[in-house]
């Protein structure tokens, strides 16, 4: 009899994970008798007592400890000590980039655990959220100091490096270890995203064109009224989208291989409870590690000799896209590309249709003249971008070589910022 109370106290406490198995539920059934009595019994009593202190422990360990990438951690601690106890912004700025990297990927594993538990749909538009956070974040801070160009480098930034490195990156990984096959996704998903991704590229387009055009009713007025206007539409349809997605056409926007309800294709480690309170301590970790990367921004351009725009525009989205990066090409090698879309096009879907005009509605909110005028570069950059990304998509299929071209033409885009002349800086 002791063996089956054991038996059974091990089924019910892992009952979460196991409650799907047709054999646990058999065995449970054969037992209800024996469990009743066991419930009861101090043992069992204390067992449910001391797991519940050794759950946050155990998942602690999974998160903080287990991977390798979390030798890194301790640089961002040491980052703040420098910045109080020297000032030197070149040292703090490299030892942020280095705190902030095992914390991101950490940020993907608790979105990817997460995502047992609601599904890729779900869980692709979790990841893009949370991996958006820090850019909101630094975005706002930014309007508050009156950096808007800083706002607007880091935003379209943060779009070329989801668009053109991180999915990339993602094609090239995962095309490299399922070589034998062909990589396929959802092709309604990604041609509704590159829609989206072409509207934000006309509400960013026209400012510029009237500005550069002189064409305005009201000089210097007229641009910013139409942003603000663009951007409260932008903001409707981005909320139409993700009601359509996730309600009126979730079949159609799920995986291909969709699995069945109950079934889970490989194990979660830790419960749904644990990936949520996860995600929320290393976004408010990976935001305030952030804020003192933006104030070495202008200490590490002069130490490293770099301008500021090619820091804005190319190495902070870096950092701050580092989450998507992780986690997109660890769905990718993991054949799941429908995920890694929603990573990576979904982050630059929601940076474009939510982050960019939610940024110039709290800016007009504070008086400060955040607009869509992102200067005829940027501009341009943004539309070819979208483009090519497009055209890569419209297969519906990944290799290697597609993501090996996105990674080239990012390239082409960080050698033409890194000599690139910001024509304006008094918006700063």
């Amino acid at each position: 009899m002791g063996s089956t109370e054991e038996k059974t106290n091990y089924l019910s406490d892992e009952e979460i994970p196991l409650k799907s198995s047709p054999v646990a539920k058999n065995v449970l059934h054969s037992f209800d008798c024996e469990t009743a009595a066991v419930r009861s019994s101090p043992d069992t009593r204390w067992w449910k007592t001391n797991n519940i202190r050794i759950r946050p422990l155990r998942s602690a360990y999974i998160v903080l400890v287990r991977a390798k990438i979390n030798v890194l951690l301790p640089f961002g601690p040491l980052a703040i000590l420098l910045h109080y106890l020297t000032g030197k912004h070149g040292w703090v700025f490299f030892f942020t980039l280095l705190g902030i990297t095992p914390l991101a990927e950490r940020l993907g594993y608790a979105t990817e655990q997460l995502a047992f538990y609601t599904g890729p749909t779900v869980g692709g538009l979790l990841n893009a959220t949370f991996g958006n956070a820090t850019e909101m974040i630094i975005s706002i801070y930014a309007l508050k100091s009156g950096m808007i160009r800083v706002v607007q480098q880091s935003l379209l930034g943060s779009i070329l490096s989801n668009m053109l490195l991180v999915l990339g990156c993602a094609f090239f990984t995962g095309g490299i270890i399922h070589h034998k096959k062909v990589q396929v996704f959802n092709k309604g998903a990604a041609v509704v995203n590159s829609g989206l991704l072409l509207m934000a590229v006309m509400g960013t387009t026209f400012p510029a064109v009237l500005h550069f055009t002189h064409t305005e009713l009201h000089s210097g007025e007229s641009a910013l009224s139409l942003s603000r206007f663009s951007s409260c539409i932008m903001l409707i349809a981005y909320a139409s989208y993700l009601f359509f997605q996730l309600k009126s056409q979730h079949n159609l926007y799920g995986p291909l291989d969709e699995e069945v309800d109950g079934e889970v294709e490989d194990d979660s480690e830790i419960f749904a409870w644990e990936a949520i309170g996860w995600l929320a301590i290393l976004t408010v970790w990976v935001s305030i590690l952030s804020g003192y990367l933006v104030d070495a921004i202008q200490g590490a351009s002069e130490s490293l000799n770099l301008p500021v725009a090619f820091i804005s525009v190319i190495l902070l989205p870096i950092v701050g896209n580092a989450a998507e990066h992780a986690s997109a090409i660890m769905f990718a090698m993991k054949d799941k590309l429908d995920i890694t879309l929603g990573v990576a096009i979904g982050s630059s879907t929601q940076i474009s249709m939510f982050v960019i005009p939610f940024c110039v509605v709290v800016g007009w909110c504070m008086g400060k003249p955040m607009d869509l005028n992102f200067k005829l570069f940027e501009t341009a950059t943004l539309f070819i971008t979208v483009l090519v990304v497009a055209f890569m998509l419209q297969e519906g299929t990944s290799n290697y070589f597609k993501g090996l071209m996105l990674i080239l033409c990012y390239l082409i885009v960080a050698a033409s910022f890194f000599v690139h002349v910001d024509p304006s800086n008094d918006d700063d």
